[in-house]
């Protein structure tokens, strides 16, 4: 494993800003959802073929929990810095370029997020209440139908906003970065949230 690899491990869950730093402890909980989508996904299957008596529950709550953790997943991976890059062309420019790419790339991220949270607050608002303004929360439709819907549609939308937050941040810590520094390959913890 060569120094750089070993410097980009180490740094792994170190909040990029303050707004990541609130969101981080949140992971851990949502890491034990994935843990209980898998339990009652077992439970289903055990009931259906081996007792025949499939449930009317297990199947709506993990698709309603896989999709709170992957929304929030989006904020933990942009949080601590583990989000995919193409790093064909950035490796290959010096630290003041990179330095302009990680800030138009936070702006654009952030302007992607912010047109997603507008058309979601649409989907969220349209699940709380219905078209003559009185308050009811959308539901599945099914024979247990639960407020799944407005609960993963309202959660998907702060995430959207959240995260449109932590880009702008993210820009603004990359602005103000020395141009010589180079944030995902210089020191270890280098213009980090908790380095500041």
């Amino acid at each position: 494993m060569s120094l750089e690899t070993e410097a980009r491990e180490e740094v792994r869950d170190v909040p990029q800003d303050p707004l990541s730093a609130l969101l981080l402890p949140l992971g851990r909980p949502f890491a034990v959802a994935f843990l209980l989508i898998v339990a009652f996904s077992f439970y289903e299957v055990v009931m259906r073929y081996v007792f025949d008596a499939p449930t009317i529950w297990v199947h709506e709550t993990t698709t309603a929990l896989t999709a709170l953790c992957f929304a929030f997943g989006g904020a933990y991976c942009l949080g601590t810095d583990r989000h995919i890059r193409v790093v064909l062309l950035y490796d290959h420019v010096s630290p003041r370029v990179r330095r302009i790419l990680d800030v138009v790339i936070s702006l654009v991220g952030a302007a992607a997020c912010a047109m997603m949270a507008w058309a979601a607050w649409s989907l969220a608002y349209k699940a709380f209440y219905t078209p003559g303004g009185q308050f009811r929360l959308e539901t599945s439709g099914s024979a247990w139908n639960p407020p799944t819907p407005a609960i993963v549609k309202s959660v998907l939308f702060v995430v959207l906003c959240l995260m449109c937050l932590q880009f702008l941040l993210q820009a603004l810590r990359h602005a103000r970065r020395d141009a010589g520094v180079d944030a995902h390959h210089g020191p270890v913890g280098e213009g980090r949230f908790d380095d500041a």
